[in-house]
């Protein structure tokens, strides 16, 4: 689904696409670890772990929500020590937190670039083979989706701004020590004439590949609930506060 931004008169308002039929649900319940049927494959285990839904949330609840009573677990991710193909922070380790922090730093570049042939060339540097392929990548569509509501071409003007920072993360399942399903949760700032502000959850196979985390093969995961950074309803889905590590 596309993160889409629709101008309207001099204001700008963000939502993030929900189910097909646009049913969502909150149940109070606790987002629970995924588990692998006994037997399976490898490539069993890994579809598993990647389609095993997670807590579905209001469309709404992206936009805003109430603070959380007590202060949220936090994740410590390390930060990046060189810079990879296509202008990507990298040189994360080889930890399920490293692949969190590569995730984001991906998630960051294309988002604040808003770019097809820059997403495009991104994809080509940074995703395995076998995967959804740039057209079919879930942040390709957003791009294109930001692009058309905004009434840009291929690439955001100068008078588009887009900012983002991860606000939380979470790890929803491993694979042994190359393979895992990471989840970002960023804070996402566009300004067209006015500032609109929402948060946005996505999760992607990420696997270690030639000495740095890469997009793995395979379809894209379960859609990750886009969550008000800080709310007891990003508590309930498994979201932790982003710290960087020492």
């Amino acid at each position: 689904m596309a993160l889409v931004l629709m101008v309207t008169g001099l204001g700008l308002a963000i939502y993030y696409a929900i189910t097909a039929d646009g049913s969502a649900q909150d149940d109070g319940a606790s987002a629970a670890p995924v588990k692998v049927g006994p037997g399976a494959t490898e490539g069993e285990r890994r579809d598993q772990i990647a389609a095993t839904p997670m807590l579905e949330v209001p469309t709404d609840a992206a936009l805003s929500g109430t603070p959380a009573a007590t202060p949220g677990e936090a994740i410590e991710v390390p930060p990046a020590t060189t810079t990879g193909p296509a202008g990507i922070p990298s040189g994360y380790p080889k930890t399920p937190e490293g692949a969190a922090g590569q995730l984001a730093a991906i998630e960051i570049k294309v988002m604040q670039g808003m770019s097809i042939s820059y997403t495009n060339e991104v994809y080509k540097h940074w995703a395995l083979p076998k995967g959804v392929g740039a057209k079919n990548w879930p942040l390709t569509q957003n791009v294109q989706a930001f692009l058309a509501s905004a009434g840009q071409s291929q690439t955001k003007d100068t008078s588009v701004t887009v900012t983002t920072e991860p606000a939380a993360a979470q790890i929803k399942g491993t694979d042994g020590t190359e393979w895992v399903v990471a989840c970002v949760l960023l804070d996402v700032r566009a300004e067209i004439t006015q500032e609109a502000r929402m948060a946005y959850g996505y999760c992607e196979r990420m696997q270690w590949s030639v000495g740095r985390w890469m997009i793995a093969p395979g379809a894209s995961p379960a859609k990750a609930p886009s969550t008000w950074p800080g709310s007891q309803l990003a508590q309930q889905a498994g979201w932790r506060t982003w710290a960087e590590a020492d």
